[in-house]
């Protein structure tokens, strides 16, 4: 189990096959899991990135989720309910350009944030938002409580909640 990643998020797009090559083409992911159905339609795939996989997969309903129902933004007017956020050691900048070069919709440059970290935030063709991260400073709690005003706990229990 040690080289089996604990998480592996999963990503439903309307046509998952053009998705797969946009993400090659801005991130620089590489599809490594490729399942058709006989008529060339695909069923399932994974994508990996500097070790870490992802999933991108076709709209899914079936009764094996209950009555969920796992979509592309498109089939909920552009709403998400989460964003995969994804590390990089470095490059930040360079990995943004050529998400842009790739048509990219850029809705954060690249910026230090008070806890540390460069993000950029990019939306893909489908509405998926991708949070890209690097470390930029080491920091305290009490220094991104600092730049922030904002009260950081690393528990429920340390924050009053628990």
């Amino acid at each position: 189990m040690a080289d089996q990643q604990i998480f592996k998020p999963t990503a439903f797009y309307r046509d998952p096959l053009a998705a797969l090559k946009w993400l090659e083409a801005a991130f620089g992911f590489e599809t490594t899991t490729l399942v058709t159905t006989p008529s060339g339609q695909l069923g399932y795939s994974e994508m990996s990135f500097h070790g870490a996989v992802v999933s991108i997969n076709p709209e899914f309903a079936d009764p094996i989720i209950g009555e969920a129902r796992m979509v592309s933004p498109l089939a909920i007017e552009g709403r998400g309910t989460q964003f995969i956020r994804v590390h990089l050691a470095k490059g930040l900048d360079a990995h943004c350009e050529r998400a842009r070069t790739a048509g990219a919709r850029i809705t954060q440059d690249p910026q230090d944030q008070f806890y540390g970290e460069r993000t950029y935030r990019v939306v893909d063709p489908e509405g998926h938002v991708w949070n890209f991260a690097q470390p930029a400073a080491p920091l305290t709690l009490a220094d991104m409580e600092a730049a922030s005003g904002l009260k950081i706990a690393s528990s429920l229990k340390e924050a009053g909640h628990g």
